[in-house]
């Protein structure tokens, strides 16, 4: 069995989140530059009023990716994420009406999304780690109350 120290957990719990919030800061900005081509790419798909979709979802994916980020309001960001993820997984990655290399193509970018999903789950389920704002911010309002070590825990 493998035994982590408390700092080595953490690290890695700031490792995977750092990981996480990438892909979703990186997508979502190069949207911007890619605006047209990707405004072509919804509309392909059939999205309506895609203009306000896609600036939603630049938003979305920067705005809470840089939460996550951080971990200031990690868990918010991760269910506001998890939400994103199954809307945009179920329309643009709908593998089961394509054939062939486009059907597998599509296929792995679904499978991508659920193992991203994964990941959210987690931070919703553990939260943002001690290395975190969120951590900062509880151990800020609750330093002179005398907090048991455990609760602390549950935080983290």
């Amino acid at each position: 069995m493998i035994v982590f120290s408390d700092v080595n957990a953490q690290t890695l719990v700031l490792v995977g989140r750092i990981l996480l919030a990438l892909i979703f800061i990186v997508s979502g900005l190069s949207k911007i530059p890619g605006w047209e081509t990707t405004l072509q790419y919804m509309t392909q798909k059939g999205i309506p009023l895609a203009p306000f979709f896609l600036f939603s979802s630049v938003f979305i994916e920067v705005a809470a990716g840089f939460s996550l980020l951080l971990g200031f309001k990690a868990r918010v960001a991760a269910v506001v994420l998890s939400f994103y993820m199954i809307v945009v997984t179920l329309t643009m990655h709908n593998f089961w009406v394509y054939q062939g290399m486009e059907r597998q193509s599509q296929l792995i970018n679904f499978m991508k999304n659920l193992a991203i999903l994964g990941g959210l789950f987690q931070v919703v389920s553990v939260g943002a780690g001690r290395m975190s704002l969120d951590y900062w911010d509880y151990r800020r309002k609750n330093q002179f109350k005398g907090e048991p070590r455990e609760r602390l825990r549950a935080v983290s």
